[in-house]
């Protein structure tokens, strides 16, 4: 008994590790902990707003011509607050028309991406999952579709048919198809041999219901990751088709029309093309930032570096320097 009560403590080793709470955390505390991720998000959800509530609050100074503000420089405290970002040569504010721009390039990005990734990700899964001839024919369909460059393939649709904004989304979506279908079929196709995959087929489980309860699951979150990175792609490729002039016409406004209007004027107004290039370049770097997050916070596998806490890691740091 003497013994027992005078035997040394052991050593502190350090905290003794929490037990994991009940679901882990949220989507949201996992993106908070990520900086670049939350600017990503951050940058993104003011574009939206914007797409949604600008137009109706600047959508009169976007195509209101003063000729006594032409080509005015931005950051003049002079100009006022509607040309903070100064005017174009008609004088019309570049603040207002980068504003109505953004609804015009999210209402072709976004329908575009969406068209496309439920068509190809059901397409893919279905071809991945029943094989043999199915999954041949599939293959073969996107591999002809992807023989030809895809802004290629737009510029001589837009150039046979008039170019609009459901043109533009109709073609721009059927060229990114095959991305999706042979990503959801290579996902499925490995998904298709698995135990579980098995077992429901073994207890006569309809295809079309393993298909929905099992593969769709599991194969969702590598295609919103992929979705996210097409959405940039989309976003360039239609600045590129109106800076060819065969993409959004006058007088609808998009980021890259204004960026092909502005060119001419490079030497002597650079804002005109410069600004709304930013906007372009600042709108993809941010959604990539947040595929970037998406794709680690969807895998089982990596997204423990998400859900370690600060001072869980100080706490590891401290007593691996103890233990030494």
């Amino acid at each position: 008994m003497t013994q027992t009560l005078n035997a040394p403590k052991l050593r502190d080793r350090g905290p003794r590790p929490q037990k994991a709470r009940l679901g882990g955390p949220s989507m949201f505390r996992m993106l908070l902990r990520d900086k670049f991720a939350s600017v990503g998000a951050l940058v993104l959800g003011l574009v939206v707003l914007v797409a949604i509530f600008g137009p109706a609050l600047m959508g009169e100074l976007a195509t209101k011509q003063n000729l006594m503000f032409m080509n005015k420089a931005p950051f003049d405290p002079a100009n006022g607050w509607a040309y903070v970002l100064g005017s174009d040569s008609l004088g019309r504010s570049v603040l207002a028309r980068l504003v109505v721009a953004t609804r015009t390039t999210l209402m072709v990005a976004v329908p575009a991406v969406l068209v496309a990734l439920l068509i190809g990700s059901l397409w893919g899964v279905w071809a991945g999952y029943h094989r043999g001839r199915r999954e041949n024919i599939s293959m073969r369909i996107a591999d002809i579709i992807m023989s030809f460059p895809s802004l290629l393939l737009a510029v001589v649709v837009l150039y046979v048919f008039s170019p609009s904004v459901a043109n533009i989304v109709l073609i721009l979506a059927v060229t990114r198809i095959p991305i999706y279908m042979r990503t959801a079929r290579a996902e499925s196709a490995e998904l298709q041999s698995r135990t579980f995959v098995d077992a429901a087929r073994t207890f006569g489980t309809r295809p079309n219901s393993i298909i929905a309860m099992h593969v769709i699951p599991v194969v969702t979150p590598t295609l919103l990751t992929l979705a996210t990175l097409e959405f940039c792609y989309v976003m360039l490729a239609e600045s590129s088709l109106s800076f060819l002039g065969i993409g959004i016409q006058p007088p609808d406004v998009s980021w890259g029309l204004m960026v092909a209007q502005g060119r001419q004027y490079l030497q002597t107004a650079w804002w005109l093309s410069i600004l709304p290039g930013l906007a372009i370049v600042i709108t993809a770097i941010a959604a990539n930032l947040l595929a970037a997050w998406l794709r680690i916070a969807t895998d089982p596998a990596q997204r423990w570096r998400l859900t370690l806490e600060r001072p869980a890691k100080k706490a590891l740091k401290t007593a691996a320097k103890e233990a030494k």
